[in-house]
């Protein structure tokens, strides 16, 4: 017998974070159809993500994660858009309420995920980190790399965004990141050693996220090494459609270079917020295959 999914049916999510990340979780949430915010948290009542969701019918409350302690029925699922410092606190206490978490934060607590790469593993552990927007752009990328060249022993990448795009969330967790972005590209693609660099760019009008992958490397196998990339941008189009790969593997002066770009959906973000749009469209992928799995189990 097979077990589908039962229609009109969604499984209920909370946003704590009221700011940029969440207001956008929350615009993509609103069209999913298998997920539903049943509440929206922060700690301003006065917020403009509090009465942006208000307007738009949605329970709030600024109250913060206590609003979910108090009343853990309400949902199913949790994204923590705060910081990497608030998930340290809040981690447990979902944990502890059984609630399926995904952290949009830095703070490298959860099972690290990028769905392109281990969706599978990511909807099984509680709590999820979705690490960083250079992790989610870039790590896919050198991964491939790596797959057609192993010996590789050093990554650099260099991101540029949007000084726009950065909000007080992504300035203040600016030393997280580099460090997560780090981390995870040695935990998934076994390379020895990677540096993460961060370009906050003030030019207007805004430029759109660019990513550039450095890789050390004697006479690499550059038509196979392409082949290889050119698959993994498809696959992460798949739920991110503003990614590209805009300079194709070149090799000069041992460095094996690639340039990727991520033009943003344009829902509550402008379109130049890239850098936000991926990590937030990679979080939404996890949590609408957990929910599925949900509703078929249900």
């Amino acid at each position: 017998m097979i077990v589908t999914e039962k229609k009109n049916k969604k499984v209920p999510v909370g946003i704590i974070g009221t700011g940029n990340i969440g207001s956008d979780l929350l615009t993509k949430i609103m069209r999913s159809d298998v997920l539903e915010c049943t509440i929206f948290a922060g700690q301003n009542p006065d917020s403009k993500g509090i009465k942006r969701a208000q307007s738009m019918g949605v329970h709030t409350s600024f109250e913060s994660i206590k609003a979910i302690q108090d009343n853990p029925d309400i949902c199913q699922i949790v994204f923590d858009a705060t910081s990497a410092k608030a998930h340290a606190v809040h981690a447990p206490l979902l944990k502890k309420l059984g609630i399926y978490t995904i952290d949009m934060t830095p703070s490298r607590i959860g099972n690290m995920c990028i769905p392109s790469m281990n969706l599978a593993e990511g909807i099984k552990a509680q709590n999820v980190n979705m690490i960083t927007c250079g992790g989610q752009a870039n790590i896919p990328i050198v991964d491939a790399i790596m797959k057609i060249h192993p010996e590789i022993e050093y990554i650099e990448i260099v991101s540029s965004i949007s000084s726009k795009s950065a909000g007080i969330g992504t300035r203040d967790n600016i030393d997280e990141y580099t460090q997560a972005t780090s981390d995870g590209i040695m935990q998934f693609t076994g390379v020895k050693k990677a540096k993460t660099i961060i370009i906050l760019n003030p030019a207007d009008p805004p430029i759109y996220m660019h990513n550039t992958i450095y890789a050390s490397v004697k006479d690499p196998n550059i038509e196979l090494v392409r082949n290889k990339i050119k698959e993994t941008v498809s696959k992460i189009q798949e739920y991110v459609p503003g990614y590209s790969l805009i300079v194709e593997p070149i090799y000069e002066n041992g460095l094996l270079t690639v340039m990727t770009e991520v033009v943003g959906l344009g829902d509550y973000l402008p379109v130049y917020a890239g850098n936000l749009d991926i990590i937030n469209c990679a979080a939404i992928s996890v949590a609408e295959e957990y929910a599925r799995k949900k509703l078929m189990t249900s």
